[in-house]
């Protein structure tokens, strides 16, 4: 499997933290408690049976993507997009969107603290331009609360609230930001880029960032785009006292923001499935269902 990926620029710039906000409407934010994953990030994208080559743009606000071996690079307005690219990581050549690791955007307030959504539910909104979609939303909000007891429910008078629209690129914030939160899904993106995205906005991140991930994948520094290394750091964290998975759905694939078409990011195993786009993984239910505390929560209800 090869993917590329691109990332987006949010308005500001800065360390990714989690808003503390304590809402008095339903389904407002939750602080994620000591033993929930607490941490800076960014994050990825993905072209899946083939290597992803950005041609010229379809229409205005919108990248087309294509397999070829000719182009190089393509120019959409002020937007520079390398050659090896993916919908998750155009928004990090965007000069529009603050964002970190190709598709996490940074938030605006540096103080913020990470959250949960509240009773794990997560009001939303689709954007009229993305009408078409709607199959393909309900499509990835449907493998997550398959899996889960996280749920998606259409948004009324909630305070917090997600709002799908398009953009260039693939890219959402880590966890609940409080108010309304914009999730970027323009058609360059397929139904598991929405997974991974929405996967970021429950507040997890990419998993190649991991103290421990030394362990598991080697990084080819000489074949990443310059200025892009950041995006391979290392980020502190709580794994929820779960393994590395490199099956992952939040895991970048072996070739992100590479300069020359050649791996940035090769496992330590034969793994085949990494940087995978197709479902959430064992370890991705696992990890999602103890961050929202699931096992209590369906007792519960």
């Amino acid at each position: 499997m090869t993917i590329y990926t691109a990332s987006f620029l949010l308005n500001s710039r800065g360390t990714m933290w989690l808003l503390v906000f304590i809402c008095i409407w339903t389904a407002g934010c939750v602080p994620i408690n000591q033993n929930q994953e607490v941490r800076p990030s960014v994050s990825v994208g993905e072209i899946l049976n083939g290597t992803l080559y950005v041609e010229s743009p379809a229409a205005v606000g919108e990248i087309s993507f294509n397999v070829t071996q000719n182009k190089t690079t393509s120019t959409l307005g002020s937007v520079l997009v390398p050659g090896f690219a993916s919908p998750e990581t155009i928004a990090d050549f965007s000069n529009e969107l603050a964002a970190d690791e190709g598709d996490i955007l940074l938030s605006e307030n540096r103080n913020a603290l990470k959250n949960v959504w509240g009773d794990a539910t997560v009001p939303y909104v689709i954007d009229q331009s993305l009408a078409h979609r709607k199959t393909e939303i309900q499509e990835a909000f449907k493998k997550i609360s398959d899996s889960s007891c996280i749920r998606f429910v259409s948004h009324s008078t909630e305070f917090s609230y997600l709002k799908l629209l398009g953009g260039l690129g693939c890219a959402s914030y880590v966890g609940c930001q409080g108010g309304e939160q914009k999730l970027y899904f323009p058609t360059s993106c397929t139904v598991g880029n929405l997974c991974h995205e929405i996967m970021h906005a429950l507040g997890l991140h990419h998993e190649h960032t991991r103290e421990d991930r030394d362990q598991y994948v080697t990084i080819e520094w000489e074949h990443i785009l310059k200025g892009k290394e950041n995006n391979f750091s290392i980020k502190k964290g709580n794994t929820l006292n779960l393994p590395y998975d490199l099956k992952s759905i939040m895991h970048y694939g072996e070739f992100f923001f590479s300069k020359d078409g050649k791996r940035t990011l090769s496992p330590k195993t034969s793994e085949r499935d990494i940087g995978q786009r197709e479902h959430l993984s064992k370890l991705d239910i696992q990890r999602l269902n103890k961050l929202y505390h699931c096992d209590e929560r369906k007792q519960e209800r």
